[in-house]
C-alpha cells in the first residue's frame, strides 16, 4: 500500500485556505517544543508504536473521518506511524521531508 504524501508547499496552501486538517507531529516533546507547525498536535511516535503493540485505540482524539497529516523531523518516523494508523483505517498523509523540508519551504517564502 502506498501512503499518500503532501509537499510542504501543498500543506502550506491548504493551511492558508483554512482547510480542516489534523496535523500530527510524532517527534518527542522536546523537539516539538523547540519548533513545530503552528496548528499541529504532538503525539510522540512511542504512543503510536504502542497502539500497534497493544492494539487498543489509545487516541480517541484522533478523528477517523478527517485527513491527518503526519510529520516528524525528516519523514521516516512519520511514514512508520502513518502505516500503523493506516492499518487502523485512519486517513493519513505524510508530510514529505518532514519538519526539515517545512522549515526550508517557509524560509524560502521569506526570501521572496
Amino acid at each position: 500500500m502506498t501512503l499518500k504524501k503532501i509537499t510542504p508547499k501543498e500543506l502550506h496552501e491548504r493551511l492558508q485556505n483554512e482547510e480542516k486538517l489534523v496535523l500530527l507531529d510524532v517527534r518527542d516533546e522536546q523537539k516539538y517544543n523547540e519548533f513545530h507547525i503552528e496548528e499541529s498536535q504532538n503525539v510522540p511516535k512511542t504512543v503510536i508504536f504502542g497502539l500497534q503493540e497493544s492494539g487498543e485505540n489509545i487516541q480517541q482524539s484522533l478523528p477517523k473521518d478527517q485527513e491527518m497529516i503526519v510529520t516528524c523531523t525528516t519523514g521516516n518516523s512519520a511514514t512508520k506511524c502513518a502505516r500503523i494508523l493506516d492499518a487502523y483505517n485512519y486517513k493519513v498523509t505524510v508530510l514529505e521531508g518532514g519538519i526539515t523540508a517545512w522549515k526550508a519551504y517557509i524560509s524560502s517564502l521569506r526570501d521572496e
